[in-house]
Protein backbone atom coordinates (compact mmCIF):
# COMPACT_ATOMS: atom_id res chain seq x y z
CA UNK A 1 0.00 0.00 0.00
CA UNK A 2 1.48 3.52 -0.92
CA UNK A 3 2.06 5.98 1.65
CA UNK A 4 -0.10 8.64 0.49
CA UNK A 5 -2.75 5.99 0.12
CA UNK A 6 -2.55 4.90 3.56
CA UNK A 7 -2.54 8.21 5.02
CA UNK A 8 -6.17 9.17 2.99
CA UNK A 9 -7.13 6.09 3.98
CA UNK A 10 -6.18 6.83 7.55
CA UNK A 11 -8.11 10.20 7.29
CA UNK A 12 -11.19 8.58 6.03
CA UNK A 13 -11.26 6.21 9.35
CA UNK A 14 -10.13 8.85 11.26
CA UNK A 15 -13.33 11.24 9.88
CA UNK A 16 -15.55 8.20 10.17
CA UNK A 17 -14.66 7.68 14.32
CA UNK A 18 -14.76 11.76 14.70
CA UNK A 19 -17.83 11.56 13.24
CA UNK A 20 -19.39 9.12 15.97
CA UNK A 21 -18.04 11.59 18.51
CA UNK A 22 -15.38 8.46 19.53
CA UNK A 23 -12.20 9.14 20.49
CA UNK A 24 -9.38 6.74 20.42
CA UNK A 25 -9.58 5.19 23.56
CA UNK A 26 -13.43 5.46 23.08
CA UNK A 27 -13.19 2.81 20.20
CA UNK A 28 -11.34 0.51 22.52
CA UNK A 29 -13.74 1.18 25.63
CA UNK A 30 -16.42 0.32 22.69
CA UNK A 31 -15.36 -2.76 21.40
CA UNK A 32 -14.49 -4.16 25.00
CA UNK A 33 -10.66 -4.16 23.91
CA UNK A 34 -11.04 -5.70 20.20
CA UNK A 35 -9.93 -2.35 18.58
CA UNK A 36 -6.93 -1.30 20.33
CA UNK A 37 -6.67 2.64 20.68
CA UNK A 38 -2.74 2.29 19.29
CA UNK A 39 -3.56 0.30 16.19
CA UNK A 40 -6.32 2.30 15.12
CA UNK A 41 -4.45 5.13 15.89
CA UNK A 42 -1.68 3.82 13.25
CA UNK A 43 -3.92 3.04 11.46
CA UNK A 44 -5.48 6.58 10.84
CA UNK A 45 -2.23 7.99 10.64
CA UNK A 46 -0.99 5.56 7.91
CA UNK A 47 2.18 4.14 9.91
CA UNK A 48 0.50 0.67 9.68
CA UNK A 49 -1.06 -1.42 7.06
CA UNK A 50 -4.62 -2.90 7.46
CA UNK A 51 -5.64 -6.05 5.98
CA UNK A 52 -8.79 -5.95 3.82
CA UNK A 53 -10.11 -8.61 6.22
CA UNK A 54 -9.65 -6.36 9.12
CA UNK A 55 -10.86 -3.38 7.29
CA UNK A 56 -13.64 -4.87 7.21
CA UNK A 57 -14.22 -5.99 10.12
CA UNK A 58 -13.88 -2.18 11.24
CA UNK A 59 -16.09 -0.62 9.00
CA UNK A 60 -18.43 -3.15 10.41
CA UNK A 61 -17.99 -1.90 14.06
CA UNK A 62 -18.47 1.72 13.24
CA UNK A 63 -21.63 0.58 10.95
CA UNK A 64 -20.41 1.81 7.60
CA UNK A 65 -20.12 0.49 4.23
CA UNK A 66 -16.26 -0.44 3.70
CA UNK A 67 -16.48 1.60 0.12
CA UNK A 68 -17.04 4.43 2.91
CA UNK A 69 -13.81 3.95 4.14
CA UNK A 70 -11.85 3.67 1.02
CA UNK A 71 -9.86 6.58 -0.54
CA UNK A 72 -11.39 8.22 -4.12
CA UNK A 73 -14.66 6.37 -3.59
CA UNK A 74 -17.02 9.54 -3.11
CA UNK A 75 -17.81 11.52 -6.06
CA UNK A 76 -15.10 13.35 -7.19
CA UNK A 77 -12.92 11.97 -4.67
CA UNK A 78 -12.86 14.55 -2.12
CA UNK A 79 -16.98 15.46 -1.21
CA UNK A 80 -17.44 17.21 1.90
CA UNK A 81 -18.04 15.34 4.63
CA UNK A 82 -21.69 15.17 6.33
CA UNK A 83 -22.09 17.59 9.26
CA UNK A 84 -22.37 16.12 12.58
CA UNK A 85 -25.59 15.76 14.30
CA UNK A 86 -25.01 17.42 17.75
CA UNK A 87 -27.92 17.91 19.95
CA UNK A 88 -28.40 20.68 21.89
CA UNK A 89 -29.11 19.74 25.16
CA UNK A 90 -29.55 22.83 27.03
CA UNK A 91 -32.45 23.80 23.93
CA UNK A 92 -34.11 20.54 24.46
CA UNK A 93 -34.65 21.03 28.31
CA UNK A 94 -36.57 23.40 27.84
CA UNK A 95 -39.04 21.74 25.05
CA UNK A 96 -42.27 20.39 26.12
CA UNK A 97 -41.84 16.76 27.69
CA UNK A 98 -44.72 15.39 25.80
CA UNK A 99 -43.31 16.53 22.83
CA UNK A 100 -39.22 15.82 23.33
CA UNK A 101 -39.80 13.52 26.34
CA UNK A 102 -38.29 10.00 23.93
CA UNK A 103 -35.38 12.22 22.54
CA UNK A 104 -34.48 13.06 26.18
CA UNK A 105 -34.81 9.62 27.26
CA UNK A 106 -33.04 8.47 24.23
CA UNK A 107 -30.22 11.05 24.90
CA UNK A 108 -29.74 10.33 28.68
CA UNK A 109 -29.08 6.58 27.98
CA UNK A 110 -26.24 7.53 25.33
CA UNK A 111 -25.10 10.21 27.77
CA UNK A 112 -24.84 7.37 30.44
CA UNK A 113 -23.23 4.95 27.91
CA UNK A 114 -20.73 7.15 27.28
CA UNK A 115 -20.38 8.79 31.13
CA UNK A 116 -20.78 12.05 29.41
CA UNK A 117 -22.72 14.20 31.46
CA UNK A 118 -21.27 18.03 30.04
CA UNK A 119 -25.10 18.53 29.80
CA UNK A 120 -24.53 21.38 27.07
CA UNK A 121 -24.28 19.14 23.69
CA UNK A 122 -24.19 15.62 22.37
CA UNK A 123 -23.44 14.26 19.10
CA UNK A 124 -25.21 11.35 17.58
CA UNK A 125 -24.89 9.05 14.92
CA UNK A 126 -27.60 8.73 11.73
CA UNK A 127 -28.40 5.81 12.90
CA UNK A 128 -29.15 7.36 16.39
CA UNK A 129 -31.29 9.78 13.59
CA UNK A 130 -33.05 6.73 12.63
CA UNK A 131 -34.05 5.28 15.59
CA UNK A 132 -35.41 8.22 16.60
CA UNK A 133 -37.59 8.53 13.53
CA UNK A 134 -39.23 5.77 14.11
CA UNK A 135 -39.83 6.22 17.99
CA UNK A 136 -41.59 9.36 16.58
CA UNK A 137 -43.22 7.59 13.46
CA UNK A 138 -41.69 10.13 10.99
CA UNK A 139 -39.21 9.52 8.57
CA UNK A 140 -35.32 11.34 9.54
CA UNK A 141 -36.06 14.62 7.17
CA UNK A 142 -39.18 15.25 8.69
CA UNK A 143 -37.75 14.19 12.53
CA UNK A 144 -35.12 16.51 11.41
CA UNK A 145 -37.11 19.03 10.58
CA UNK A 146 -39.14 19.36 13.56
CA UNK A 147 -35.57 19.29 15.47
CA UNK A 148 -34.56 22.05 14.06
CA UNK A 149 -37.42 23.97 14.48
CA UNK A 150 -36.88 23.44 18.45
CA UNK A 151 -34.35 24.41 18.22
CA UNK A 152 -32.51 21.08 19.23
CA UNK A 153 -30.51 20.66 15.91
CA UNK A 154 -28.70 22.90 13.74
CA UNK A 155 -30.17 24.21 10.19
CA UNK A 156 -27.08 22.49 8.72
CA UNK A 157 -28.29 18.98 9.65
CA UNK A 158 -30.37 18.96 6.75
CA UNK A 159 -27.37 17.82 4.94
CA UNK A 160 -27.20 14.85 6.62
CA UNK A 161 -30.49 13.52 5.96
CA UNK A 162 -30.89 14.31 2.93
CA UNK A 163 -30.01 10.96 1.26
CA UNK A 164 -32.36 9.42 3.39
CA UNK A 165 -35.75 9.75 1.79
CA UNK A 166 -34.23 9.53 -1.75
Amino acid sequence: MSSEYAKQLGAKLRAIRTQQGLSLHGVEEKSQGRWKAVVVGSYERGDRAVTVQRLAELADFYGVPVQELLPGTTPGGAAEPPPKLVLDLERLAHVPAEKAGPLQRYAATIQSQRGDYNGKVLSIRQDDLRTLAVIYDQSPSVLTEQLISWGVLGADARRAVQHEDV
